[in-house]
């Protein structure tokens, strides 16, 4: 038995899905805000979860980061509306939604829908009981980890080729090391291609090796790093860097799984399972010709797109207890408390480069704190106060509203109140002109400020056509 969650503020609607689920013999739960939804989802075990775009206390799918974060068990979600949007699928998909339903529904379709969803939820957790994974080296387990962790569970028991996405510093190395720890390749080597280093000139013998001989210099044969992964695991790093010379070569030996060693008459093989990574987008530039499309195809049959720290929340005090950790072990020291204010600064900081730069951060701060046995916010370094301070005083004066903004219907409304839908949009291009102009189009301070998503905040500029 199932317990599905509706956030929705139509009554009537919520009556109509509440009838459905108990037809369905599954339970039922109800929220009309947000606020209440949230709160559910952390304390309940929530299968799926039916989530309205307008509610009193905010906009489904700008949500829909905080609800992932907050939620206990990771539910499969619905968008559902009254209003066909487009660019509002667009987001909901790209956030890995379920499905966009859009009201009025019918209750026959609905219903295979959901059935569809449970299904696919119970086999899901079928195969993560079948594949245990070795997480010894990954700190975190908040909701957008779990996802990551149930892609990892299908690289590790595959033997196809893995595309790792994710922003620098979000630990692209590390999971496809975790994915090889994982499968029957285990015993044999990672090798690690550096694909920003692999010019046209070192690509053969970087990659194929050489024989004896093939050139000035080469004193003695040498394996190649696709030889040296062969039976392992070959890890394309930063392989959005590739030039597109060494990507048509590459292709090819993805296909045969044979080359030749510069200055060799024979070709030899390799079977390797491939894995890369970047933090580039391909799709785009396979647009503006720079990435080879049918090379994009073969990278991706599993993509793991890793979620940016920023929107880890849960994790940021498990990651900086495991850092300090180890720097009071490496240098020898006792273990060091962390005071409050110290967590509040590093959660209320936009990390835009993840882990990577909260581990340094927290290395700084430990060097500044020197023999004391706690560490405060005042330890940690200038520009990321700064920078919170500045952001907090930033929201703070955002959010305030004029009093003759509110004093009346006169001057909040000019020329007459217009109706709920049409008001809103009014406002929501106003807060996107308002937000883009205080930050002068900085996309990183805006996201940081509003809450949006980047699909969302692009999605809105799109719809509304404001300049950035």
């Amino acid at each position: 038995m199932a317990l599905i969650l509706i956030i929705d503020d139509d009554d009537n609607f919520c009556d109509t899905m509440k009838s459905l689920v108990m037809r369905m013999e599954h339970d039922f739960l109800a929220a009309g805000t947000l606020e209440q939804g949230i709160r559910i989802l952390g304390e309940q075990d929530v299968d799926i979860l039916l989530l309205d775009v307008g509610l009193p206390d905010g906009n489904g799918l700008e949500a829909l980061s905080r609800i992932k974060e907050a939620s206990k068990s990771g539910p499969e979600i619905f968008i559902i509306t009254g209003l066909g949007d487009p660019a509002g699928a667009e987001t909901a998909i790209t956030e890995g939604v379920w499905d966009y339903i859009v009201k009025p529904t019918s209750i026959k379709e609905t219903r295979a829908s959901l059935s569809r969803a449970l299904k696919y939820r119970q086999e899901r957790e079928s195969r993560q009981q079948a594949v245990s994974l070795d997480l010894d080296r990954i700190i975190g387990r908040s909701a957008p980890m779990r996802k990551c962790f149930e892609i990892m569970a299908q690289g590790a028991g595959s033997g196809a080729p893995v595309l790792i996405t994710g922003e620098t510093g979000t630990g692209k190395e590390l999971f496809a090391q975790t994915i090889h720890a994982n499968s029957v390749r285990k015993d044999k080597g990672f090798i690690v291609v550096d694909c920003a280093f692999l010019t046209e000139t070192l690509m053969e013998s970087t990659l194929f090796g050489h024989r004896k001989g093939a050139f000035t210099g080469a004193v003695e044969r040498r394996d190649g790093l696709v030889k040296l992964a062969d039976q392992g695991t070959l890890f394309l790093d930063e392989v959005g860097e590739m030039p597109l010379s060494a990507q048509k070569s590459f292709l090819r030996i993805l296909q045969e799984k044979r080359f030749r060693p510069l200055g060799d008459a024979k070709e030899i093989s390799s079977d390797f399972r491939l894995m890369a990574a970047t933090n580039r987008d391909l799709d785009a530039m396979v647009e503006n010709g720079t990435f080879r499309r049918d090379l994009l195809y073969r990278l991706r049959t599993i993509h793991l797109p890793l979620p940016p720290l920023r929107r880890r929340g849960p994790d940021i005090e498990a990651l900086t207890r495991f850092k300090v950790g180890r720097l009071c072990k490496e240098n020898n020291q006792a273990s060091k408390k962390i005071e409050q204010g110290f967590f509040d600064t590093l959660n209320a900081y936009p990390w835009p480069g993840n882990v990577r730069e909260l581990f340094n951060v927290l290395e700084t701060a430990f060097v500044a704190s020197g023999t004391e046995a706690t560490l405060y916010a005042m330890h940690l370094p200038g520009d990321v106060r700064i920078q919170v301070a500045r952001a907090s005083i930033e929201k703070g004066q955002m959010s305030r509203v004029p009093e003759e903004t509110v004093s009346g219907p006169g001057p909040f409304f000019q020329g007459g109140i217009p109706g709920f839908k049409e008001w809103k949009q009014q406002m929501e291009q106003h807060y996107l002109e308002q937000i883009i102009a205080a930050t002068n189009g900085d996309v990183k301070r805006i996201l940081s400020l509003s809450g949006l998503s980047k699909s969302h905040f692009y999605s809105l500029v799109k719809k509304y056509g404001v300049q950035i």
